[in-house]
């Protein structure tokens, strides 16, 4: 791997973020967003930067367990302290754009991982309560039904995913299913990650 945009290496990533958290839950998640920015690298036309946006991914939430009150904002000192790149900084920050900074979404990635982020949560809670508990029988419909439903997996910001569909130019629809297909992708290898 290249680690000129990094200047961090995945294993690295990882040990750095159970620095900071050790909930296995925001653990899970961050390993989602890693396995689904991942996919959507390839997917997307990026192959040769899909180290690049797993990373950014798996960071992403860095200091949102031992800082919630500084979320996005303590993230730079975290990860400036651990030789981090500048570009996974951006990235980092920009996906909590209005919520808690003003770091805009500007490269495509970074648009991606604003719009799954919360959208990847609100997946997986309509997933557990169906009897398969996973994701390989999950349909858009269904996604879409308990999306409508505010008190469903209230803490996924609705406005956050529908502002990261007009960022990407993304009706509802596409994004579920392609964030569907992304996580479908990393599901199987999650309890062997979450081993490391």
């Amino acid at each position: 791997m290249d680690h000129s945009r990094t200047r961090i290496s995945r294993e690295q990533a990882w040990d750095l973020l159970k620095t900071y958290n050790k909930d296995p839950f925001h653990l899970q998640h961050a390993l989602t967003v890693e396995g689904v920015m991942q996919w959507y690298a390839r997917e997307l036309g990026y192959p040769d930067e899909t180290d690049f946006w797993g990373i950014v991914g798996l960071l992403h939430d860095i200091d949102f367990e031992a800082y919630p009150e500084e979320h996005c904002l303590k993230a730079p000192e975290l990860l400036r302290k651990a030789g981090v790149g500048e570009e996974v900084i951006h990235g980092v920050c920009s996906h909590g754009y209005k919520l808690t900074v003003e770091v805009q979404p500007e490269h495509l990635m970074e648009k991606v991982l604003y719009a799954v982020d919360e959208l990847t949560g609100l997946i997986w809670a309509v997933a557990i309560i169906r009897p398969s508990k996973q994701l390989a029988d999950l349909e858009v419909r269904s996604v879409k039904k308990k999306y409508k439903s505010l008190n469903f997996a209230a803490g996924c910001s609705r406005e956050v995913i529908e502002r990261g569909c007009a960022m990407l130019g993304w009706d509802l629809d596409r994004l579920i299913e392609k964030t569907i297909l992304a996580m479908r992708s990393c599901e199987a290898a999650l309890p062997a990650l979450m081993d490391l």
